[in-house]
């Protein structure tokens, strides 16, 4: 059996729920972040899924292209109304297999630390470089680490439960390899269910200096697509890099 370092292991696994497990989750407010860095130019998402991201913005007219390791998410992708027209790669997303020049790279949601080194994702800025065109921008949603999740490097937390279901997440941390490997046990009428998520998080810091090397400089920096101020109590970034 496949196991994380697959890229298309999260995707295989994860797709059949994906969208009601998130559906709590609000697109538009990335998608007119998005929006407003495009212009008319031509736009990439790497691990473009289920098109949580992608068809808010080609409803708003942009031209959006997408990268997935997964063929199961973009199936689901090309299920949803308007999720034909969008052109997806099938592949890894850390190699770029795309060709040409674009205005806009981005990657949502902590989906930069499915990439399970450090070295994968510098190959994933490297590579982000070398199809931006002169000023393009490379936008990244990063959550910040917080260690203190964890009680000797494990969590268990009950995330939902309901009369007749239950979502349990167990999770144990590497601060080496600064890795976390979970396991998300979904309890109902019909048995168990395993959705196993794996990531490498990187800190603010650490994604600078992979973006310096690929010849990407930061230029914005907010704690959330409504451009609140990044501080050193916020949980989470949007960070966007720009081409020299």
């Amino acid at each position: 059996m496949a196991g994380f370092d697959d890229p298309a292991f999260y995707g295989d696994r994860w797709a059949a729920v994906y969208d009601d497990h998130h559906r709590h989750m609000d697109p538009g407010p990335a998608a007119e972040f998005l929006a407003g860095l495009a212009g008319d130019g031509r736009v990439l998402e790497l691990a473009i899924g289920t098109g949580r991201v992608a068809l808010p913005l080609v409803a708003r007219g942009i031209t959006v292209e997408g990268i997935d390791a997964s063929a199961a998410m973009a199936e689901r992708l090309r299920a949803k109304p308007g999720g034909e027209s969008i052109p997806v790669t099938i592949g890894d997303m850390a190699r770029m297999p795309v060709s040409g020049r674009f205005r806009l790279v981005y990657l949502v949601f902590n989906t930069l630390f499915g990439l399970l080194s450090q070295a994968r994702q510098a190959e994933c800025f490297g590579n982000v470089a070398r199809v931006l065109e002169p000023g393009g921008m490379f936008v990244i949603e990063c959550f910040v680490p917080d260690l203190t999740r964890f009680d000797h490097d494990q969590r268990v937390q009950a995330r939902s439960m309901t009369e007749d279901s239950a979502i349990i997440e167990v999770s144990r941390h590497d601060k080496v390899q600064q890795r976390v490997t979970t396991q998300m046990i979904m309890l109902d009428g019909q048995g168990m269910h395993l959705r196993p998520v794996a990531i490498r998080y990187s800190w603010p810091a650490e994604l600078d200096l992979m973006a310096e090397r690929a010849g990407l400089q930061l230029i914005e920096r907010h704690a959330g697509w409504d451009r609140r101020p990044f501080t050193s109590a916020s949980d989470s970034h949007v960070s966007v890099y720009q081409r020299a």
